[in-house]
């Protein structure tokens, strides 16, 4: 999946948003960006999180371990779903980017302990 992908998934409303996600998580070392299910998916060891252009106008950055997240930020909803976590963006001044990557940070932690637990199990 390549940037100039995303003007097919996003409106040109969500689009900045989507973009200002996307570099937030695609800088960080050993991410990698993957189309699934017609959005970006961005992995390491295992999924980490997507960016989901909402129907009804905005963007949503999902982790897919949120419910095993801290959420120290609390910049996250469940929004009645069991394991899935994410913040839903309108606007990209709207981001907190330190929230966002303490969050990122977390997951990506989080993701490196599930990977080790999985190599001591063999």
């Amino acid at each position: 999946m390549l940037i100039k992908d995303f003007e097919h998934i996003f409106s040109e409303e969500q689009l900045p948003i989507a973009l200002a996600l996307h570099y937030s998580i695609a800088n960080l070392p050993g991410i990698e960006l993957k189309e699934r299910y017609k959005i970006p998916f961005y992995y390491r060891n295992s999924w980490i999180c997507y960016i989901n252009p909402i129907k009804k106008g905005g963007v949503e950055i999902v982790f897919i371990h949120g419910n095993e997240l801290s959420n120290y930020s609390g910049i996250l909803s469940g929004a009645g779903r069991k394991q899935v976590m994410g913040v839903i963006y309108k606007k990209p001044n709207e981001i907190d980017h330190e929230a966002l990557l303490t969050t990122i940070h977390e997951a990506l932690l989080l993701d490196e302990e599930k990977h080790l637990s999985k190599k001591q199990k063999r």
